[in-house]
């Protein structure tokens, strides 16, 4: 996985109502997780991340005709996996496999599981022409067990708010250039927020159901292999889902970041959907007007979440890998 950027900052979380059911206490956290909610002057690119770093990442392998598809996921609950809709040419489930825990493509994965999907739902607005409403839900056979290795992220709520420049980071197991080899270990990049004012100069038609990221100057960014995977962003305590990994032009390109769903935009399909717990939903930054470079204080929510997005024109790369 190539990677685009990063930037301070992060920004005040409030607090509402949490749900009895729901997964607030534990989503987000990341006892092996070192890494800081403010860029680290020394991440020039994308590196190998540790085993736990991130335990919500998911690899979903999908049948093709040409041989298994590869793309990413996040764990939003014991049993849904949050992915992107272009990973999907249909809504069967045979032979799709979703492995949690999982850091090496070579080594051990002595913390893995790999699951079965009993169902998959691509968003109904889904456009493959224009990736427009990229968003897929997958529910998992059976319920995982949580661990340090194995837990659930938690997602931005509606009308959180993420400036450019606010720090993010960018998980997967996808190409490490464009059209290059892919990853042995999992990779993780530190990125910052585009606005989308700023992103608009790079893809016509930029919406309010998108968020981008990555440096003008390019060398930083999620490529083919990543698709499906998570943008998340920290609070003092707790890592929050912004974004799901869509298209950009190419990969690492100069003036072109790589383009997301904004999870907040939706709740409503999300919470329609997904039963058991509650994905632990964070009202992030909506009424803080810190500046990036300081760091967020505490609260979340547990409400649940919909899920809707809106992407460009089919010329720009999606970032499957098949």
């Amino acid at each position: 996985m190539t990677v685009r950027g990063f930037v301070c900052g992060l920004l005040l979380l409030t607090s509402t109502s949490t749900g009895a059911d729901g997964q607030i206490d534990v989503c987000g956290t990341a006892p092996l997780n070192s890494r800081k909610a403010v860029t680290e002057s020394r991440i020039v690119g994308g590196q190998d991340a540790a085993a736990g770093q991130w335990p919500w990442q998911a690899m979903l392998q999908i049948p093709g005709a040409g041989g298994p598809a590869l793309c990413g996921g996040s764990l939003i609950n014991s049993q849904w996996i949050l992915s992107a809709a272009h990973c999907f040419k249909s809504t069967s489930t045979s032979n799709v496999v979703v492995s949690l825990g999982r850091i090496t493509e070579q080594g051990s994965n002595p913390h893995q599981v790999s699951l079965s999907v009993s169902k998959i739902i691509l968003h109904p607005n889904y456009d493959s022409s224009t990736n427009n409403n990229d968003l897929t839900l997958l529910k998992l056979a059976s319920a995982v067990t949580f661990n340090d290795y194995i837990r659930p992220v938690c997602l931005a709520a509606a009308g959180s708010d993420f400036p450019g420049g606010t720090s993010s980071w960018v998980t997967g197991f996808g190409t490490l250039s464009s059209g290059g080899p892919l990853a042995s270990t999992l990779q993780e990049v530190n990125i910052p927020i585009v606005s989308n004012t700023q992103c608009n100069s790079a893809y016509v038609g930029l919406t309010n159901q998108m968020i981008c990221a990555g440096l003008t100057t390019g060398g930083l960014d999620s490529c083919q292999g990543d698709s499906g995977g998570p943008l998340v962003i920290k609070n003092s305590t707790r890592w929050v889902q912004a974004g799901v990994v869509s298209f950009g032009e190419g990969c690492a390109q100069p003036d072109s970041p790589g383009v997301y769903a904004r999870v907040s935009e939706f709740q409503s399909w999300i919470s329609s959907l997904v039963d058991g717990p509650t994905p632990g939903f964070v009202d992030f930054g909506r009424y803080s007007s810190l500046p990036s470079s300081n760091v967020p204080k505490g609260g979340v929510s547990a409400t649940k979440a919909a899920v809707v997005l809106v992407v460009l024109p089919v010329f720009f790369s999606s970032f499957i890998l098949s």
